[in-house]
């Protein structure tokens, strides 16, 4: 429960538009997981309406900055997620950087 709070919910609730800073692997992973399951959940509970579009929209805002604030802790630019728009590549480099050790 402990996990819950400190890696998904402190993201809602004090980094929502934090695009500064940085983001451990660890905070980064268990934010990713706790989200899946969380989407999931809340997909089967309830369809696929106008409610999980909202939702959704709302959650982008700080899953844009987690990722923002991982990439910065890896040691590049926040500007690097814009590399996930070029199709599979850019997914595939990604993925690199958010399983790259902290850069000091």
């Amino acid at each position: 429960m402990n996990a819950i709070k400190t890696y998904y919910l402190d993201v809602f609730t004090k980094h929502y538009f934090d695009f500064m800073g940085r983001a451990t692997r660890t905070q980064f992973w268990i934010f990713v997981l706790i989200n899946v399951v969380v989407m999931y959940l809340l997909g089967k509970i309830l369809g696929q309406g106008f409610i999980m579009w909202l939702i959704n929209l709302l959650i982008l805002i700080p899953c844009l900055a987690i990722a923002v604030r991982r990439i910065r802790d890896a040691g590049f630019s926040g500007w690097w997620i814009l590399i996930g728009l070029v199709p599979l590549i850019g997914w595939i480099a990604l993925l690199v950087f958010y399983l790259l050790p902290t850069k000091k």
